[in-house]
Parts: C-alpha cells; structure tokens; sequence
C-alpha cells in the first residue's frame, strides 16, 4: 500500500476487549495501544517522509499480521461517477496505455460498489494493486493518468483511492447532515429498500435455477442450427431488470429469426437490434456482422451482406455485456428490425434468452439515493491521511436546469464536509480538491438559450471561490456522441497541472482564461480577462473567436462574432444592436468554443447575465 508522507500514520483495528495491540513500522519501536470495552483500538505512528518499502507489523499477542512492501508518499483520492471510474482497458490507446503501466510505486485501490444506510467503520473489500501490465487495464484512466504524471515531477510513491461509481448523484457521496436530512429516517428508508431487494432477487434467482451450471462456456451459441429449446422467451427491446432479471449483470444472449425471399436475400439487409447496455456482438446465420462497446445508449445499425443470408429462416444472435446498472436491448421498437435493401423495416419478434456468465446483486439504483455511498465508501476512509482529493460527477446532476442549479449549494457542500472529515490532518479549508467540469457533449437537454450542462459547469466554476480548489476544463476534449469520451489522458494531465500549482505550490499555467468583468458598449460587448489564466490565444490560430452569443433587453441570445483584439475579446451581433449579456460556450456540446490560451488550456463557458 501507500501511507501519507508527512502526516502522522493513523492504525486502527479491532481485537478481544482490554487487550494490548503493538505496532511496529519501518524498524521503529512499536507503539502500542489498549482496544476498549467493545474491542476498539487506534493509535498514531510519527509522519515520515517519502520512502519504502516497508514492514508493518501488528500483533495483539495472540494472531499478529504483518504488511509488507509498505510505501510513504502521497494518496489521493478519486471519486465521482464513470467518468473516473472508466478503466483504461477502455479508454483511448489501451494496448499501449496497459503496456506501459510498467512502474510499481504507483497502486491503486479499488473500492467495491456498497452502500448503507448508516455510516460505516469498515469498507466492503478492497485491496492494494501495483501498477503493471498485468493489473492496469482495470485501473480508473483518469486516476491513473494523473498518478503517472505527479509520479514524473515528485519522484514519490503515488496511491490512488478509487472510490467511485457510475450513473451516481452527488447526494449519494454526502453525509445526511450537509443535506438536512434525518439521519433516522434514512436508516429506515434504506432498510425497506434492502427487504425489497430481496424480495426482487428471488424471480431472479428463480429464473438462473433452471440453468444451475452457470457461468458456462458459451463458445458456438452463435451458430445458425443451435438448439434453444432449453432458453427461455423475453420481450425486446426492454432492460433485461425489467423482465424479470433484476440485480443480474454479466453475458447473456438473444436469439431471434426473421425470413426472406432469394431476393432479398441476395440483395443484403440492415439490421438493428435496438440501444444495448452495454457491449454487443451481433452474427446472421454465424457470421459477425457487428459489434459496438460500451455505447449504452447507441441504435445498432448493422449492414448485413448477401454472403451472410440465405432465403428462407435467417437466425439472429446478439451476445451482450452488462457491466452494471441497466443491461440488455432496450430503446424503441422501431430500432430492433429487419430492413431488406429498398424495402421496408419489418419488426424482429419472437426473442429467446440465456444469461452465460452472471452475477447477482441489487446494487443498481443505490447510486441514485442521498448518503448511501457515502456510508459505505467514503465515511470508512477518515482516519486514513489523504493529500487531496480528484473528483469527476455532474452528469447525473444535469438532466433538468433545475437540477444543475441545485449544484451549486450541494458541491460546495460536500467539498466542506469531506474536508472536514479529513479536518485532523490539514486545516479544513486546505485538503486540495480539484475537480473535472463537464466535458462537451450531446445530451438532448438543451432547450434554446437553456442548457442543464452549461448550467452545471457554471456552478463547478463558482466552486473555485473555496480555497485550495482548482477545475480542469474539458469542454475541447469531450465526444459528442459519447458521454464517455476516450481522451483521459489529457484529463489526467490538466488535473495533475492543478495539483502541481494547488498541493505542490509549483508556479506554472495551471487553467485557461478567465473572465474578469464585462463592459457593453454601443454595439460590442468587450470581455475583459484576467491575467493568471495566461496570453489570449485561438484554437487554430488566427484571432476569430467561436462559440460567443449576445442578447439584448429581450433576453433572447442569437450567435456572435468575436474576435481577440488587445488582450481582450470583443463581441457583436448585427442581431443585437445594443448589448445587455454575452455567452461564451453556452450550451451542452460547445463544440465551436475555441478560446484557449497559448498553453493550449481551454477557457470555461460562462455567461454575465444571471438570467
């Protein structure tokens, strides 16, 4: 594992009441402790400065265990949603990303999905993992990244925390008292939803009955003349959760068939097969015809050649992989068909199943519920010494305006309370705590000048009033299409310059531009920018800014043309002959949004109205 350098080593643990625990670490003298009525027992060993390995040893007199190659240097923790959690087997270059994770004294820990209604003194699992080709693919990119890129300017030991979860809301990572909520009351809300959890589990556990060999080998499940008599009927397209296989996750495939004349078999089809959460592989009469990852939420359209038809029966399989959360075809009936070419799409029916590889846990909708993984997954951490903390989540905060606005009380608060936890080793206001805003992307909430994405960037960016806090701006490195975008490399870059300027105190170009104030004058809105967010400069070149608008008294906002002029960016509309507000990047996907800095970091969209 990594421990803290400089901070007081905190141990704890449990042992039979009234004994005496020793412990011994790096060659010193142990330091012992008495555990209480209950069995308790902590104590605090000197800080150290960076080095290692080392040997701990703790020993109550009757069972002691030891821990070996035992590293001091720095532990940061990284939370948030998938975006933190996406691994880097799934990331971009993840061959080359996996071969090259080649040095030991970067480890991470990964902390399983749990959850409770109470704050918890003990975590669900976990266990320390040196970095190595053989382990990396399932480290957080992100995490990683920018492990690997402090490792490079500090020379020390780097530990990672991941303690995140996908699809979760900021309330599941904060305590009941930073929400005003009733701590009682939320012990028992989650107590009824365990009991109705089990009562789910039951039709599911009862469905895999009938196959009690699982996992199995599903080599050849996709042939055309497979026998399904022993599969069992389901409706398409619905989440698998829905039809009676709530909590599974894991491979299952669907079997359907459709039927075509010579013609139009020889003429080749396109086949959809709905949204697929998550992974897919498609084949027609056993050829491979698709295959799509980890694209939730994406139609699949697969063009079927003529080589791989036949007139007659035609049998479809689908092999899916759900990581967590919601799995199999879902989307609209329309998606899952059958379209001979220059005819029309013909509905695909008649659905067989078979899970192959499973597991079984209700663990789907926890994500959703204030406190819950804060219990579980952050609260069992606090007498663990950190040196900051990388934070990535605000999707799942901005399906609605109202709900992004929401935000901006609710991170500032949970920056505060987690500080607090940590509060015995750094001034509260202090422990770093640097964040990733919103990358750009195409989510559909965008209704006119309104934007639930742009909205909670905003309050991300209203954030860095706190001290000790920084944003790494991502809206340039964002895939449309993908909420998932690959490029967490430049993300594990642009944290790790924040971390390096905010817990190293290095003087470097940390963040792009940054408005200062706004003057409106005749037909131009004049951008006035600070000078810590460096020289003004166009992606591209040139001095013609994109991604401005204005509006006037009306409050109707319509394009602009924006151009560098004297270390300032000046704006106009022929629309809007007299200006009362300018927008910069204001939308979900700002794609257009171009204004950088000559070190390339991206400025945040912003607005000077409060409309």
């Amino acid at each position: 594992m990594v421990v803290q350098r400089d901070q007081p080593v905190q141990v704890w643990g449990r042992a039979a009441p009234g004994a005496r625990v020793a412990v011994g670490f790096a060659g010193e003298v142990p330091t012992t402790a008495q555990t209480d009525e209950n069995g308790g027992w902590s104590l605090q060993l000197p800080a150290r400065t960076a080095g290692g390995p080392y040997v701990m040893r703790i020993d109550d007199g009757t069972q002691p265990r030891v821990l070996r190659d035992v590293l001091i240097g720095d532990v940061w923790l990284a939370s948030g949603q998938s975006n933190m959690e996406w691994p880097i087997a799934q990331s971009a270059d993840p061959e080359a990303e996996i071969a090259r994770a080649t040095d030991p004294q970067v480890r991470h820990f990964k902390i399983p999905k749990s959850w409770a209604g109470t704050p918890q003194e003990q975590l669900a699992g976990g266990e320390w993992m040196a970095s190595s080709p053989q382990a990396a693919a399932r480290f957080s990119a992100v995490a990683h990244f920018f492990a690997r890129d402090l490792r490079k300017v500090t020379g020390v030991p780097i530990g990672i925390i991941d303690s995140t979860w996908g699809g979760s809301r900021i309330e599941a990572w904060m305590d009941a008292p930073s929400q005003g909520l009733d701590e009682r009351a939320l012990a028992e809300q989650a107590s009824t939803l365990r009991a109705a959890d089990e009562q789910a589990l039951v039709q599911t556990r009862r469905n895999l009955a009938r196959w009690p060999a699982l996992p199995v080998d599903d080599a050849g499940w996709n042939a055309p003349g497979l026998d399904t008599s022993a599969w069992t009927p389901i409706t398409v397209p619905s989440l698998w959760e829905a039809t009676g296989w709530n909590g599974m996750d894991g491979v299952a495939w669907y079997r359907t068939t459709f039927t075509l004349t010579a013609a139009e078999a020889a003429a080749g089809v396109v086949l959809g097969v709905g949204r697929i959460d998550d992974s897919d592989t498609t084949w027609v009469n056993g050829t491979q015809v698709g295959e799509t990852r980890m694209q939730y939420n994406q139609p699949r359209r697969y063009a079927v050649p003529a080589s791989a038809l036949r007139k007659g029966v035609n049998h479809v399989a689908v092999r899916v992989t759900d990581t967590g959360g919601g799995g199999g075809i879902h989307g609209e009936a329309v998606e899952v068909f059958v379209q001979p070419g220059g005819g029309a799409p013909r509905a695909l029916a008649d659905w067989s199943f078979r899970p192959s590889n499973v597991s079984v846990a209700l663990v789907d909708d926890k994500n959703q519920h204030p406190t819950l993984l804060y219990n579980a997954m952050i609260h069992p951490l606090q007498p663990y010494a950190l040196r900051g903390v990388i934070w990535y989540q605000g999707e799942s905060n901005a399906n609605t305006v109202a709900d992004a606005l929401r935000y901006r009380r609710q991170f500032p608060a949970l920056i505060e309370q987690w500080r607090a936890q940590w509060r015995t080793q750094w001034d509260a206001p202090s422990l770093p705590f640097l964040w990733v805003q919103l990358a750009n992307f195409s989510s559909g909430t965008d209704r006119g000048d309104e934007s639930p994405w742009a909205t909670l960037r905003e309050a991300q960016s209203m954030t860095l009033w706190m001290p000790g806090t920084a944003q790494a701006v991502a809206i340039d490195i964002g895939d449309p299409s993908d909420i998932h975008p690959l490029n967490k490399q430049e993300v594990g870059r642009r944290l790790a310059l924040a971390a390096r300027h905010v817990a190293y105190s290095e003087a470097l170009p940390f963040h792009g531009p940054v408005p200062q104030y706004t003057r409106f004058e005749g037909n131009a809105a004049h951008v006035e920018f600070g000078t810590s967010g460096g020289t003004l400069a166009v992606r591209g070149g040139g001095t013609r800014v994109h991604g401005f608008a204005l509006a006037g008294t009306d409050q109707v906002f319509h394009p602009a043309e924006a151009s560098l002029q004297a270390g300032r960016v000046v704006v106009r509309s022929a629309a809007v002959p007299r200006p009362m507000a300018v927008r910069y990047g204001w939308s979900d996907n700002p794609a257009d949004a171009d204004l950088i800095n000559t070190d390339q970091l991206p400025a945040s969209p912003f607005r000077s109205d409060a409309w």
